[in-house]
């Protein structure tokens, strides 16, 4: 399956940036999982998106273990979806 995980921050930016780089190391390690296709920052930077495959539970308890999450400066909302097209390249995205 695959998710769209929308990240909106609940504390000031000076709460979340003395975690950043925790959550950065959080996101690495999701990544050399094969958990996180794609994540950035939302614009403006009121929290972030995570392009995300795999079961939702094991997405659920990745969450769960974010730096963010584990010191409450962030909601978490999941969207599954079927992926139906894609653009070149990212056909594999359609084995998901």
């Amino acid at each position: 399956m695959m998710f769209v995980v929308s990240l909106s921050y609940t504390a000031p930016l000076s709460d979340i940036d003395a975690l950043l780089d925790a959550h950065v190391g959080w996101l690495k390690q999701a990544y050399a999982d094969g958990l996180f296709l794609a994540s950035g920052r939302k614009v403006p930077r009121s929290g972030g998106v995570i392009l995300a495959r795999g079961e939702r539970a094991a997405l659920e308890a990745r969450l769960a273990l974010d730096p963010f999450a584990q010191n409450g400066v962030a909601r978490y909302d999941i969207i599954e979806f079927v992926p139906g097209m894609t653009a070149a390249g990212l056909e594999g995205l359609l084995e998901a």
